[in-house]
């Protein structure tokens, strides 16, 4: 089971963003992330699948810190 992150919003909710002209959107779930019909553990994994390589997905998908998007 994975702790709730702060920084994430509650499992079942959306995480959208644009990437390279596509919106990237990945469901919450209480214990990985949906992504295309796929289940990750991580939100970098999905990041790695999106971009091919490694980055944090904390980053990749701006949620760093609390307050919203900026």
């Amino acid at each position: 089971h994975v702790s709730q992150d702060d920084r994430l919003p509650m499992p079942g909710a959306g995480i959208v963003r644009e990437y390279k002209g596509e919106t990237i959107e990945v469901r919450v779930l209480p214990d990985g992330f949906e992504y295309e019909g796929e289940v990750h553990r991580t939100l970098s994994a999905v990041a790695k699948k999106i971009t091919g390589s490694h980055c944090n997905g904390y980053l990749f998908f701006r949620l760093t810190g609390k307050g919203g998007d900026r």
